[in-house]
């Protein structure tokens, strides 16, 4: 594992190495998804290739005053410090990282967790466009595990001066090359990194203690109820809780408020089901229609990494496998996620249903429309959705996934632009 590295290493790389600094380069996605280890090991090949310094900050380490042997400030994680920090901790290193950059010839400034601090991106705004006529200039990396907190700074006050990189949970491709993880093992444990060495039979608790209280509880508590109003955070809980449970089902939003005690009104559950997306939890599909105002419709709740549905589920390995309905719903929600993360900002992803006849997805960007259907089992009958989808939108190609149609397997390891254009018919 420690030699593996994601696609985003090289790319965040090849953006350091440009001089000077065009933007500020901004990772954000969910907590646990290895944005640090991702910076981590860019650093590591700058230093390597370079004779660049790099300057680490984070908000949630206490940072001891000499720098490490390679350049960079040593810190100890999980020590909570006397005051908060505010734009002064920010000024402070970006005034270092000038020094740095003046002595070695550039410097890269990262910033770790830096919506924990109040304005952040007022203060950043700041001290980038202070630095526009400075040679050489510090390149800055800004990491979050908060995405609405953090997209919302950047666009508000930093709009023009950084470029995204999403980091999303890990596919199974990536869990197969870095873990050594069959198809089985990823729909059952999931794809958290610091998880994986917990995720064999017979080790289900512990494994689940790891998920519930190390990835999921942080999540919920710093990332989403910390820096966004909710006025019913109990409820916020309740509702992932449900949104796992019914995974890869359609759930009307009047099902769940009569499912869910203080509820509240449909438009509440709506945006905390937004909130809990942002935060790269669960999602709603939509239902899919040519005229955009038939599409508010009962959504189809998807787990975004397949270890939340399990560990909540409270089913272990072998249990799981069994029982077929809901395997059926691990594979079916394993498939929706990596379609959700792996598809391009100008496609979209829905699922189609009309009385007896439903597709489980149903892709589209500009021209191209896809409608898919998995298969966990056996099954003997026809595929009466993906023919009433064809019939009713004739430019319409089909894709069945798994059991007489492309391996599961091989479907994950593909991202969905992959099916979307491919050619087989």
């Amino acid at each position: 594992m420690s030699r593996y590295q994601r696609a985003q290493v090289a790319t965040l790389v090849d953006r350091l190495l440009h001089e000077p600094p065009e933007r500020i380069f901004a990772l954000f996605g969910p907590r646990q998804s290895g944005k640090t280890t991702i910076v981590d090991q860019a650093l590591a090949r700058l230093r390597g290739e370079t004779k660049r310094e790099t300057l680490y900050c984070a908000t949630d380490a206490t940072e001891e005053a000499a720098p490490g042997g390679d350049g960079d400030a040593t810190a100890t994680p999980g020590r909570p410090r006397a005051e908060p920090l505010g734009a002064d901790w920010i000024i402070r290193h970006w005034k270092e990282a000038r020094v740095r950059a003046e002595r070695s010839g550039g410097c890269v400034l990262v910033f770790d967790e830096i919506q924990e601090i109040p304005r952040w991106s007022t203060v950043v705004k700041g001290l980038w466009d202070a630095d526009r006529g400075l040679r050489p200039r510090p390149h800055v990396v800004i990491l979050g595990s908060a995405p609405l907190s953090v997209q919302s700074g950047l666009t508000e006050s930093l709009a023009g001066r950084f470029e995204p990189l999403s980091v999303h949970h890990w596919s199974f491709r990536e869990m197969a090359e870095a873990f050594g993880f069959d198809l089985q093992r990823y729909l059952y444990f999931g794809s958290y990194p610091g998880a994986a060495g917990l995720a064999v039979e017979g080790a289900e608790d512990q494994w689940r203690t790891v998920v519930l209280n190390g990835c999921l509880q942080p999540t919920i508590e710093r990332d989403i109820l910390a820096l966004t109003r909710v006025d019913k955070p109990a409820l916020m809980k309740r509702l992932f809780e449900m949104s796992a449970e019914y995974s890869g089902q359609i759930v009307s939003f009047t099902k769940l408020v009569g499912h869910l005690q203080d509820a509240g009104n449909t438009t509440t559950l709506a945006r905390y089901l937004d909130l809990l997306e942002a935060a790269g939890l669960v999602t709603g599909l939509s239902g899919y229609a040519t005229e955009p105002l038939h599409r508010r419709s009962s959504p189809k709740l998807l787990v975004l990494n397949p270890a939340l549905l399990t560990a909540v589920s409270r089913f272990n390995f072998r249990d799981a496998l069994a029982d077929r309905s809901f395997w059926g719903r691990v594979v079916e929600s394993a498939v929706g996620a990596h379609l959700f993360q792996t598809r391009s900002p100008s496609t979209r992803l829905y699922y189609w249903r009309r009385k007896n006849a439903e597709v489980d997805f149903v892709l589209e960007q500009g021209p191209h429309l896809l409608a898919i259907e998995v298969k966990s089992g056996p099954y003997r009958g026809a595929h009466t959705g993906l023919a009433a989808f064809r019939a009713k939108y004739p430019r319409a190609r089909s894709l069945l996934v798994g059991e007489g149609g492309v391996p599961i397997a091989e479907f994950l390891s593909e991202p969905a632009g992959h099916w979307l254009t491919r050619k087989w018919d």
